[in-house]
């Protein structure tokens, strides 16, 4: 036998080998158990790959669009024996997964943040998220918002100058740069306790954000990069970690300037830098990076840990929030009818208060309740983190007696959650009135979960509604919101928070 009659041999042996050993997966309990759920053709070998293989980043969205309503529920995915995924678009299987205190690891699709993120809260599991979780709960103390709310305000009115600058002009906002700067400042100036000023680099690292974006939804789509051995041969780790360069420089500023004024600090009152006066405190303004400098103190974190946190809280802290920000401003424009009930609204709190001080206060938002629940059906609408995954450690049985077996990854995409006609009649229409108190009661606790929810909710949920209203509440006081980019021009793609390739923009107008 000649040496290509045996390398065709070879070849012919491992694709035997390999049918084989489909067969026997396809008879096991993970492959029947998701198999009793819609989805596409298996193809001998490569499953369901060819559904999402070389797909760009706006593909991968339509495509993540168009499933849904083709499968009118949620559905499967089978890629080989290593991976089996429920893409989970209905509230009936999602409660079971976002209420368990057992199901809250990440799946292994997180593993492509890594190298990005680290393993801090975001994207820890186990033991590591407890411990971080406990470390850092604290942080978000009502005493210690209500401080972050005098940032907010103060972060506000230089937005509020760039906008005015725009009306000026006569030109159109485009909203991402000008948001993404905004609550960038403000989580560097709250969490972290660091004016952005003092920092160099941000500007860059906004813009490697959207680049790094692209190249981890290209590993994604590409189920060979998972492997870190041919992310290295293939020359893609290199150019990762190019893009991350600026990025760790940046957080790594933050980290250095603060840890200078937390040391001065420690070393002036040695023995008085404890929780209690931390969280207690409302005279100073202490940051999220402030608790992890004690517990580093307290041997609890080391610096490692620190970089994650702040490198995880850095992204999540301002992208999402940004995001938010660009499609309540973008919908408010569209929606003229509610926009004007909310400034209604606001200038009733604002008549009603004494000339010599104007200034809202924590307590007056509360008062809002049309804002609040003008502002949630935005987050229906338009989730910042339109999808979340888990492992599946245990089995879970469904009321229909459907199965979704432990080994498997439950991806679920809140944006399609959002859309469940089961729970949001005509989804595609703003109502406001769906988060009235008994429209609340009537529906799903899970049906609506824009940050996510149960044990591994969002730690900065309190955080991101303080900021999101105080922004609407300084804009439309000041400015009309009107529409310039019309939802059909919107290029979405696949992202780690919701986002568009071309600019969205609205005009602003004195009021």
């Amino acid at each position: 036998m000649d040496f290509s009659a045996s390398w065709w041999f070879a070849v012919l042996l491992i694709i035997i080998v390999l049918l084989v050993y489909e067969v026997i997966d396809k008879n096991g309990r993970i492959f029947r158990a998701i198999n009793k759920f819609p989805g596409p053709p298996c193809l001998p070998l490569i499953g369901n790959l060819s559904e999402i293989l070389f797909m760009d980043q706006a593909t991968t969205w339509q495509w993540a669009r168009k499933w849904p309503k083709r499968y009118g529920g949620t559905y499967r995915f089978w890629f080989n024996s290593s991976l089996y995924v429920l893409n989970v678009i209905r509230v009936r299987e999602a409660e079971p997964i976002l209420s368990s205190t057992k199901h809250i690891d990440k799946s292994e699709f997180y593993k492509f943040l890594h190298p990005f993120l680290g393993l801090g809260l975001l994207n820890s599991t186990g033991s590591k998220w407890m411990h971080r979780r406990r470390i850092l709960t604290p942080s978000f103390h009502f005493n210690i918002l209500n401080g972050f709310h005098r940032t907010f305000v103060e972060e506000c009115d230089q937005l509020m100058i760039t906008l005015g600058e725009h009306v000026d002009k006569g030109v159109a906002t485009a909203l991402q740069p000008v948001m993404s700067k905004f609550t960038l400042n403000t989580i560097c100036e709250t969490s972290m306790g660091v004016k952005l000023s003092t920092v160099s680099g941000a500007d860059v690292y906004l813009t490697k954000l959207y680049e790094i974006g692209e190249v981890l939804a290209y590993r994604l789509t590409r189920p060979w990069l998972l492997s870190d051995f041919i992310c290295r041969l293939t020359g893609y780790k290199a150019a990762l970690d190019k893009l991350l360069l600026p990025v760790h420089s940046f957080t790594t500023g933050i980290i250095n300037k603060k840890r200078e004024q937390f040391l001065a600090e420690y070393k002036e009152h040695t023995g008085e830098l404890t929780e209690e006066n931390i969280y207690l405190n409302p005279k100073k303004r202490y940051a999220m990076l402030d608790t992890l400098l004690l517990a580093e103190q307290n041997q609890l974190i080391d610096e490692a840990g620190i970089r994650e946190e702040v490198d995880t809280f850095a992204y999540e802290g301002h992208d999402t929030t940004a995001a938010a920000l660009i499609f309540i401003f973008f919908t408010l424009a569209r929606e003229q009818a509610v926009q004007d009930r909310i400034f209604s609204e606001i200038l009733h709190i604002y008549n009603n208060k004494p000339q010599s001080n104007r200034a809202f206060t924590p307590q007056d938002y509360t008062e809002m309740k049309f804002l609040d629940r003008a502002l949630k059906e935005c987050l229906r609408l338009w989730p910042p983190v339109t999808f979340i995954s888990r492992s599946i450690s245990e089995d879970i049985v469904l009321d229909d007696g459907n199965l979704i077996p432990a080994g498997c990854v439950a991806n679920i995409f809140i944006m399609d959650m959002h859309r469940d006609p089961e729970q949001f009649p005509d989804p595609d229409r703003f109502d406001a009135d769906r988060f009235l108190p008994e429209e609340v009661d009537r529906r799903n606790p899970y049906a609506y979960v824009p940050f996510s929810a149960g044990p591994r909710n969002c730690i900065g949920q309190k955080y991101a509604m303080m900021e999101l209203k105080v922004v609407v509440v300084n804009a439309l006081l000041r400015f009309r919101v009107l529409p310039v980019t019309r939802l059909e021009e919107i290029n979405f793609v696949a992202d780690l928070v919701l986002r568009s390739t071309n600019p969205i923009e609205v005009r602003f107008e004195r009021r």
